[in-house]
C-alpha cells in the first residue's frame, strides 16, 4: 500500500517537511561515495532552513508539554495500561529535555563553523562548490568515506534533539487515528468533518496496482479526495473510476 499524508495546518506541515529531510539525510549519510555525502551536506542545510524560518523549537516545546499534561491526567484510570503510559511519558520527558538543553534556534551551533557556512553560501550556485571555488572543501571530498561520515555525523548530532522530537509528537499523532476503508464513487470522495474536533492530519493508503494518485484537499469543515491517473506525459488526469482506498483522520 502507497501511503499519502496531508496536513491540515502548518505547523504540521512543517514538521512532516522536517521529518521527510532528516530521513533523507539518514539514508545518503550511510551511502559511501562523496556525492552522496554532498547531498547529504546539502539536505542539511535545508533543514536549518526550514528549522530557522519559524520558531519551530519553542512550537515542539509546547506541543510536549501539552501531551504530556493530557496523558498525566490519564493517571488512575482503569482503561489505561499504567505500563504503557510510563513508556510514552518517558518519550516525552526525554525529547523534551533534550531539546530544551539546546541553546538558540535549531542548528544554531553549526553557523559558527564558518568552513561549513561558506559551503552553505554557494552550495545553491550551479557549479558553485567546484574545486576551485572551494578547494577545501574539494580536499574534504577526497577523505575516505569513514572520515567523512564521522565529520557528518558530529554536525548531525546537534539537530538529533530536533529529531527526536518530531519523532515522538509526529508519532503520538499518527496514533491518535483509527484507519477504516472508504469508497470513492467515479473516483471522488468527501467527509464533512465533526464540528468541535480538530483535526491535525489526513493518512490515506491505496493499493499501488491501481496506479491512482489521490489529489487531497481539505480543512477543519471538509476533506475531499479526487483519484487521478497519470497520462503519458506525467500530466494527472481524473480517472473517473470507482474505487476505495484506507482513510485515517489523526486529531
Amino acid at each position: 500500500m502507497v501511503l499519502y499524508e496531508y496536513p491540515f495546518n502548518e505547523g504540521i506541515r512543517t514538521m512532516l517537511r522536517l521529518e521527510h529531510l532528516f530521513a533523507r539525510l539518514a539514508m545518503l549519510v550511510r551511502r559511501e561515495e562523496a556525492v552522496d555525502h554532498h547531498f547529504a551536506l546539502s539536505t542539511l542545510f535545508e533543514i536549518m532552513d526550514v528549522a530557522a524560518r519559524a520558531d519551530i523549537k519553542s512550537d515542539l516545546l509546547k506541543d510536549l508539554d501539552r501531551h504530556r499534561a493530557q496523558l498525566q491526567s490519564y493517571r488512575g484510570n482503569p482503561a489505561i495500561s499504567e505500563a504503557a503510559l510510563d513508556q510514552v511519558l518517558k518519550r516525552i520527558e526525554t525529547a523534551y529535555a533534550a531539546l530544551n538543553q539546546q541553546s538558540g534556534k535549531a542548528g544554531q551551533a553549526l553557523t559558527a563553523n564558518d568552513w561549513l557556512m561558506s559551503i552553505r553560501s554557494r552550495i545553491n550556485i550551479p557549479g558553485g562548490t567546484c574545486e576551485f571555488d572551494l578547494p577545501g572543501y574539494f580536499a574534504w571530498q577526497q577523505r575516505s568515506a569513514e572520515r567523512r561520515q564521522v565529520d557528518l555525523q558530529r554536525w548531525i548530532d546537534t539537530l538529533t534533539p530536533l529529531s527526536q522530537a518530531l519523532t515522538v509528537l509526529l508519532g503520538l499523532l499518527r496514533e491518535s487515528g483509527s484507519p477504516h476503508r472508504v469508497a470513492a464513487p467515479g473516483g471522488t470522495f468527501q467527509q464533512s468533518l465533526p464540528q468541535g474536533r480538530s483535526f491535525q492530519l489526513l493518512r490515506l493508503r491505496i493499493d499501488p496496482a491501481l496506479e491512482l494518485v489521490p489529489e487531497i484537499t481539505g480543512h477543519r469543515l471538509m476533506v475531499s479526495v479526487r483519484l487521478m491517473r497519470m497520462d503519458a506525459e506525467g500530466r494527472l488526469r481524473p480517472a473517473g473510476l470507482d474505487s476505495d482506498f484506507e482513510l485515517t483522520l489523526c486529531a
